[in-house]
């Protein structure tokens, strides 16, 4: 299990545990005027994504991600962690393809950070894994090495077991690493699902580490992308999916996410379910 932190808050993310919901929307990738914002070293965008994101009373974990063209992250990340943590005051999750990016943020950030990521490529394993060791913090592995991602699910999940090992072979505890299969799109490969699935239910049993998904790739390219990533992550979910990476704001995403805790006997007797309709009512 899991645990990711700040200051006295903290959020498990874990096998048969309730779905730990982590916030999208501070990621620059396909919005272009949070791009704009920050590559002029701005972030009023931003904390309105992290309020309108904590607002929803359901989001466990923000992930944040400056990743946009000409912005310096080293310098950047480090200032827009510290004020979300001020904004939103619930865990972050330090989402970098930059290990001194994601080093430096690790350094202001007063608690367990979850970071986003190390793959199975060496250059990755060697920069990042120390990090995670020397500032405690848990790390997202994801499924891919040097040769990309791989496309079959034993070839991921070897990449998912390489990462594990090699991270407790460090001294890092196998609770701390949570593995991402990597969400493909199903337009463009129709077996793309059962793939990530069958990876992802090999993690959890084989390996026993917490997993992690992005979910809307599935549905990129195809009409009523709202209703395949629901159908999707309802899916995952069964599989043993522990935390999902989603827009909280998706017409009917939470009701789907704990609907499929309760089926699945990961919401005992329906209480978070319940507490979801009930506020609603009061609303």
């Amino acid at each position: 299990m899991a645990l990711i932190s700040l200051n006295d808050i903290s959020v498990e993310i874990g096998i048969k545990k309730p779905t730990v919901i982590i916030g999208e929307r501070i990621n620059p990738t396909g919005k272009i005027a949070l791009s704009a914002e920050f590559q002029a070293g701005k972030m009023d965008l931003a904390m309105e994504y992290a309020q309108k994101q904590k607002d929803t009373g359901v989001v466990d974990i923000l992930d944040v991600n400056v990743g946009a063209a000409g912005v310096d992250q080293v310098e950047f990340l480090p200032k827009v962690v510290k004020k979300v943590v001020e904004v939103a005051g619930i865990p972050i999750c330090i989402d970098s393809s930059s290990p001194d990016a994601l080093v430096a943020a690790l350094r202001v950030y007063p608690g367990k950070a979850l970071v986003n990521s190390v793959t199975g490529e060496e250059k990755s394993l060697s920069r990042v894994l120390p990090a995670i060791k020397e500032y405690g913090a848990s790390v997202v592995g994801l499924a891919m090495d040097d040769d990309g991602i791989p496309q079959t699910a034993q070839k991921r999940f070897d990449v998912a077991r390489k990462i594990v090992d090699r991270a407790v072979s460090i001294g890092i505890p196998k609770e701390n690493v949570v593995i991402d299969c990597l969400t493909m799109i199903a337009s463009v490969d129709q077996d793309a699902a059962s793939i990530i699935l069958e990876a992802l239910s090999r993690v959890i049993d084989e390996l026993g580490v917490p997993t992690v998904l992005g979910v809307s790739n599935i549905s990129f390219g195809m009409p009523e992308r709202n209703l395949l990533n629901k159908t999707f992550i309802s899916m995952a979910i069964k599989a043993g999916l522990c935390a999902a990476i989603i827009d909280p704001n998706a017409e009917g995403m939470i009701d789907t996410i704990y609907a499929a805790d309760f089926l699945d006997a990961r919401d005992p007797y329906g209480g978070r379910y319940i507490g979801l309709y009930r506020k609603r009512q009061r609303g």
